[in-house]
């Protein structure tokens, strides 16, 4: 694979030290670009980005505003939210494709944008599927049984995975090269257990969203709601 072959990941990220970690660990297989407010992430995602790797909090427009937007106009690149922001329900009505809370494992960020490079081909009812289990494994970790059980949003969020499920299945006879994939969203949930490696940059000592060093909120719809 050539470097003009490589697959382009976007970091919208506003931290500078932060941003650069993750350059280093993609920069072998990878090109990146970076976007340090909300605003620049919308302005540099076009149909050239195949991966964005989103902060939820950002100066002008928050992670949430620029998902939003870049669905609404029928943005099609894969989206992972790497945040400090602890999820919650409000994530059900979010279009991500995965949800990692900083500060994240080396091995887990490579897997996680590997996967999505690698479903970027397939049809849209997978892509949905796949997005529905994403925020579905993401409030398991989060959340009680009990919470789970006593959520509409949550139950709500059950229903259209089952409908997507036959969706999904109804398309199975026209698309089998496509059942690997199939196979392995149904198993998203699965905790993913590796250690860092001891020669990982190590963004622990780097600052995240809730120190001092982030940004402050200037008005301009950098708030999270």
């Amino acid at each position: 694979m050539t470097d003009d072959d490589r697959p382009v990941v976007l970091i919208a990220e506003d931290e500078p030290s932060i941003a650069e970690g993750y350059e280093l660990w993609l920069a072998e297989t990878y090109k990146t670009r970076v976007a340090t407010n909300g605003r620049e992430a919308l302005d540099m995602v076009d149909d050239s980005v195949d991966v964005v790797l989103l902060d939820r909090m950002m100066p002008e427009l928050s992670g949430t505003q620029v998902l939003e937007a870049m669905r609404a106009r029928g943005d099609d690149c894969r989206v992972a939210m790497v945040t400090a922001v602890e999820p919650d329900f409000d994530i059900v009505e979010m279009g991500f494709d995965a949800y990692i809370t900083k500060p994240p494992d080396r091995k887990e960020l490579l897997d996680t944008i590997a996967q999505l490079v690698d479903r970027a081909e397939v049809g849209e009812a997978f892509q949905e599927y796949h997005s529905l289990m994403a925020r579905k494994g993401t409030l398991q970790t989060q959340k009680t049984e009990a919470e789970l059980a006593d959520n509409d949003a949550y139950q709500a969020l059950l229903d259209r995975i089952e409908a997507k499920r036959a969706e999904v299945d109804d398309d199975l006879g026209e698309m089998e090269a496509e059942v690997d994939f199939v196979s392995a969203v149904r198993g998203i949930e699965a905790d993913d257990e590796d250690e860092f490696d001891e020669d990982d940059f190590d963004l622990d000592d780097l600052d995240d969203d809730s120190d001092d060093g982030g940004f402050e909120d200037d008005g301009v719809g950098g708030d999270d709601q």
